[in-house]
């Protein structure tokens, strides 16, 4: 089963998201937009 990739400059909603890339986590709140990966500027996240 593959998991929903979520993109930078999307509002995927509040929680944890993890780089597809480095695995870097960012937390979000329900109204913030994906940024880039803080540590290697990826654009694709997995929901933890």
């Amino acid at each position: 089963m593959s998991e929903k990739i979520y993109k930078t400059g999307t509002t995927p909603g509040s929680g944890t998201y993890d780089c597809t890339n480095c695995h870097t986590k960012v937390h979000l709140g329900s109204g913030d937009t994906m940024p880039p990966c803080p540590k290697c500027t990826n654009n694709e996240f997995t929901k933890e």
